[in-house]
């Protein structure tokens, strides 16, 4: 029964995150801190996010940007690494109150139609924005869209941000993979979880493909937009401890 609520929660988070340029993972990980536990979030997470990232790179491969992954890479393979390399030596749940309040602020700063000088990026700033993704993904299994803001400013849109950013994640989840199972916290129970994830992934990746041609640019920048924000909401929800003590 658990694997079959992950396969149906899946399919329909990758199929809305086609058409708002990702976060698939924001969805997942409230039903995964259910059905499994917390502790299972960051193997289970990695492990989906191969096969539906995988997939979306073949998807739109033509539409590559490859200047700016040749700068992202360096930094996001080495943060990868240390960030599993700290979780499985302790957790930092608090990180997830900063990227929080990074995402609605950004989100924020593009309703309000104000320009924000550092969501205007050039290539090299990938390298340590990569970098701090890739440890804080290590850390809680997945940050979001927490780079959505940096590749809109950077001028991403539609097929070029979901083939550039599907094979940013896909690098930085195999590299956390093989890192996890090196320091031992990769279960084989949340392997097979996150194969059943990943497998959904599949069907709701091609219908996301199909629907994102009736998306325009604009309308496609105003869904990532959203949720930018919805997510960063969400993630606040979830931290709703450490404000509340506050």
């Amino acid at each position: 029964m658990i694997t079959l609520w992950l396969t149906l929660t899946s399919g329909c988070a990758w199929f809305l995150s086609s058409l708002a340029g990702g976060g698939s993972a924001l969805i997942l990980i409230p039903a995964i801190s259910f059905l499994l536990g917390t502790a299972a979030i960051p193997p289970t997470i990695t492990t989906g996010m191969i096969f539906g990232n995988g997939q979306r790179v073949w998807l739109y491969w033509p539409s590559v940007n490859w200047s700016l992954t040749a700068w992202y890479l360096p930094g996001a393979i080495s943060g990868a690494v240390l960030g599993a390399f700290v979780f499985s030596r302790t957790q930092i749940e608090w990180l997830s109150l900063l990227l929080a309040l990074f995402l609605i602020s950004s989100a924020l700063g593009y309703l309000l139609g104000q320009s924000v000088p550092f969501l205007q990026p050039r290539a090299w700033y990938f390298l340590p924005l990569g970098g701090f993704y890739a440890f804080a993904s290590g850390l809680i299994g997945s940050t979001g869209p927490m780079l959505q803001p940096f590749y809109l400013g950077y001028g991403l849109v539609k097929d070029e941000l979901l083939a550039t950013k599907s094979l940013h994640v896909l690098v930085v989840h195999a590299v956390k993979l093989a890192a996890y199972a090196a320091f031992g916290v990769l279960p084989l129970p949340y392997l097979g979880y996150g194969v059943a994830i990943g497998c959904a992934a599949l069907p709701g990746n091609w219908l996301g493909q199909q629907a994102l041609q009736y998306v325009s640019e604009h309308r496609f920048r105003q869904l990532v937009i959203v949720f930018i924000a919805l997510s960063g909401g969400l993630m606040l929800w979830q931290q709703r401890q450490f404000w509340a003590f506050w």
